[in-house]
């Protein structure tokens, strides 16, 4: 008989969240985590599942004066005490348990000021932050929004560091996006085992990678074709117009059903994890070899 893997809870944390949980963390304690909501986070303790303590309410008196939810929530690797949190207006929030039991007011915050000559209708949507990570060193923060992904410094809170364009051609069809919600995905964010290396999904079953050192960045696609064993994924280009070379795809050819909106790297070989609608595909780096 083939091998059938059974999952089975070993604990339920039950009545911590009215809203859709988006984040777990677990804490470098190892005896707590975190979990999010759209307006909550909620520290738990790994052995308690019947309470948790609220950390972060972001729900206003009146709901009619919600202006942003909580996106994305991560622990430090390293320090204890504290941890982050994004929004859907493109800000980041870091906080210290230290500093008080409720931690709504933010020790740090993170944003960049808008560029007003790029203000358009979608502005606020396409800044949404999906998802942000923690570097492995603990000394930047990874985020994700719907056309980029930025690297920031926890000593500089006016700017991101690194901007990347995970998918710049697609500026022109927000519209389309719009109509068909795409612009709502939720994209996530991955470092690799030494923060040099960063990954994020697009669509078509695309995947970014960008090399922070040499600044040389890559579209790789997961798919049946590719996920033969040893065979090498070849890089892929997306082209707007004008000329097209062989193997190129046109941006009005993309597959917009067809997205990878999970990623997640080997916290020290180069192995990489990529969910592409119902499939795993695992791809692994060739022996002695760059990852591009």
């Amino acid at each position: 008989m083939d091998l059938m893997v059974e999952v089975s809870p070993r604990r339920i944390f039950a009545n911590g969240h009215t809203y859709h949980i988006n984040s777990i963390s677990v804490n470098s304690d190892c005896e707590t985590y975190m979990s999010a909501d759209d307006l909550r986070i909620n520290l738990w303790h790994l052995a308690i599942t019947d309470r948790s303590f609220n950390i972060v309410d972001i729900k206003p008196a009146n709901m009619e004066d919600l202006t942003e939810v909580i996106t994305a929530s991560e622990f430090h690797p390293h320090h204890c005490n504290l941890f982050v949190y994004s929004s859907s207006k493109g800000s980041l929030r870091l906080c210290d348990m230290r500093a008080a039991a409720l931690c709504d007011k933010h020790s740090k915050l993170f944003e960049e000021p808008e560029d007003p000559s790029n203000r358009s209708f979608f502005s606020e949507i396409i800044s949404s932050v999906s998802d942000v990570k923690f570097s492995h060193s603990g000394r930047y923060m990874l985020t994700r929004d719907y056309l980029t992904v930025k690297v920031w410094d926890l000593n500089m809170e006016a700017r991101p560091i690194e901007t990347y364009q995970v998918h710049d051609y697609l500026r022109s069809k927000l519209c389309s996006l719009y109509e068909n919600d795409c612009i709502f995905d939720k994209f996530e964010c991955a470092w690799n085992g030494s923060d040099s290396v960063i990954m994020t999904g697009a669509y078509n079953n695309f995947f970014r990678m960008f090399d922070r050192n040499t600044k040389r960045d890559v579209t790789l696609e997961a798919s049946r074709e590719s996920s033969k064993p040893r065979a090498v994924l070849k890089p892929r280009r997306v082209c707007v117009g004008g000329k097209r070379r062989r193997d190129d795809i046109s941006v009005d050819s993309l597959d917009f059903t067809k997205k990878i909106l999970h990623t997640a790297w080997h916290p020290a070989e180069n192995i990489i994890a990529i969910a592409a609608t119902n499939n795993l595909y695992i791809f692994q780096d060739k022996v002695n070899s760059d990852m591009h």
